[in-house]
């Protein structure tokens, strides 16, 4: 599979491949984080703006905020798919899956598009102090730019020790995984997303790989999901 035939559909912004993406995207990546938004329900946001529930079910607005935003996202990310990769892209990432979507209270310490003013954590992992996250991520960009060539295990690789800093208050895994969609693109690699089916292997091979450097489990997970992206894109591609 070419890839650079499917950076093209993607970047042309239209066609079914760009349109199954942005929603499958959009579902997967925020079913992850606690998304109450189901798969038909983030078609119709997409489609028409509109959502059709049962009539029990309570909308959490934030939730419908996030997915809207996150198809806004991805089309920013293939709009500046040739840039490099930097502090401020990754902040204008943050910026766009948050806007809008902070409680009164949140506004008070949650900057977003910056990074955090104060500690967080993912499950029992430690990550990097507020006042280390600027230094953490000039150092991870540099790692990461000093590679010749680039592939999928340096791309999670990647996105492992961003994690770990976790340099944003909120929205640190949905703007990691968008990365690694991004970079696979951009280094001839077939792209993916984490899919809701893979949610459980992926926290725990996050967590294998950060605290005992057991990779395969990650590796496994995103190679499945990669996998499974690329039947997507025959589907959708091929004659």
């Amino acid at each position: 599979m070419n890839i650079k035939n499917i950076k093209n559909a993607l970047t042309n912004l239209s066609g079914n491949l760009y349109h199954r993406t942005q929603i499958d995207f959009a579902y997967h990546t925020n079913y992850i984080e606690g998304s109450t938004i189901t798969p038909s329900e983030a078609q119709n946001i997409y489609d028409t703006g509109t959502i059709l529930t049962s009539k029990d079910k309570v909308i959490v607005l934030k939730d419908v905020t996030e997915i809207k935003n996150h198809f806004t996202l991805f089309k920013y990310m293939l709009d500046t798919i040739d840039e490099e990769l930097s502090e401020d892209l990754i902040k204008k990432f943050h910026f766009i899956l948050k806007d809008g979507t902070l409680t009164d209270v949140e506004k008070t310490w949650v900057n977003i598009g910056e990074y955090k003013s104060k500690k967080n954590f993912v499950g029992n992992i430690t990550t990097s102090l507020p006042k280390d996250v600027k230094k953490d991520m000039e150092n991870l960009l540099d790692w990461y730019s000093k590679i010749p060539k680039k592939s999928i295990l340096d791309i999670i690789e990647f996105h492992v020790r961003f994690e770990h800093i976790h340099p944003f208050q909120d929205g640190n895994g949905r703007i990691g995984r968008i990365i690694m969609f991004r970079e696979c693109l951009n280094n001839d690699i077939m792209p993916f997303f984490i899919e809701d089916r893979n949610k459980d292997f992926y926290i725990r091979g996050i967590k294998e790989y950060q605290n005992n450097n057991e990779k395969g489990y990650l590796i496994d997970t995103c190679l499945n999901s990669q996998d499974n992206y690329e039947k997507l894109v025959k589907y959708f591609l091929e004659d």
